[in-house]
């Protein structure tokens, strides 16, 4: 079952993430998918880009220096949210600006949306190092919902990397990430063959899995929609594994529209063309 909504009023999500201009990712896909499923999106942006960094060549301004700003003046106006998300954290101050945020927004109420964006493919990120990896372990604590890749869910459960890992295994890194705050958790994109496998597990050991079949090669943002999704539906009060499938589709629905029109990789998914299936 999910957490009982009440209709009359609309929900509030900050998102703690960058805002990418080109390449739809982080909060510029954020925005319009929460839009699409009523509920606000109030963003905190941690950075500004000209275009994500898969590109050549980019140009972007630390936001660092002006974060505190958020709390200080959303306290003023006492602004409450149903849900806090983070995304991308571009260091260690940004990884402590959101505990300080946590702190002062976040109520018994408050869902917790962590996605831990942080590597791939058993690697971290060049622009991550292994201090700031080990510094995300402290979200672990007030999460309610987790979407880390294999990578990133093996990082922050100090555990090895296995990219054939089996379902049992998966359950017991699950039940690993999601003991110190009874967290819900999607391990997402995990190849199997031509698939992509989504495992979801919830507190108390149940399990689940959504399966969708591979179309051509990675795009930029294909994390964040699938995130932004599953952070709308918990605060509208989805069940979360019914949430999980339903971001699952969506996704592969924009990668296939994405293919078809022949779009770059690098341009991301042309959730434009298919954002009226979210519309409820």
């Amino acid at each position: 079952m999910g957490v009982p909504v009440d209709h009359n009023r609309q929900r509030k999500a900050a998102v703690v993430n960058d805002f990418t201009s080109f390449g739809r990712c982080s909060l510029a896909v954020t925005i319009p998918i929460l839009s699409a499923m009523k509920v606000q999106c109030c963003p905190v942006p941690t950075a500004m880009f000209t275009n994500h960094t898969g590109f050549d060549s980019f140009a972007w301004m630390d936001n660092t220096p002006h974060l505190d700003s958020y709390i200080e003046e959303w306290q003023k106006l006492g602004l409450a949210f149903d849900a806090i998300q983070t995304g991308f954290l571009g260091s260690r101050e940004q990884v402590a600006f959101v505990s300080r945020f946590l702190a002062a927004f976040k109520t018994p109420k408050t869902i917790v949306c962590i996605d831990p964006v942080m590597g791939d493919y058993g690697r971290l990120y060049p622009t991550y190092d292994r201090a700031r990896a080990e510094s995300m372990r402290s979200f672990l604590d007030v999460a309610n919902i987790l979407t880390p890749n294999l990578t990133e869910a093996c990082f922050l459960a100090g555990q090895t990397y296995d990219p054939g890992i089996t379902d049992a295994g998966l359950k017991s890194l699950c039940e690993e990430l999601s003991k110190r705050n009874a967290a819900k958790v999607v391990i997402s994109g995990i190849p199997r063959g031509d698939t992509l496998l989504n495992f979801i597990y919830e507190p108390g050991g149940k399990t689940s899995l959504c399966v969708e079949t591979r179309i051509g090669v990675d795009r930029s943002g294909t994390g964040d929609v699938f995130s932004s999704v599953i952070l709308a539906d918990a605060v509208n009060g989805v069940d979360f594994a019914s949430s999980v499938c339903k971001a699952s589709r969506f996704t592969a629905l924009a990668v296939r529209r994405s293919v078809e029109l022949g779009i770059p990789e690098k341009d991301g998914l042309a959730i434009e063309e298919v954002l009226k299936e979210l519309i409820t």
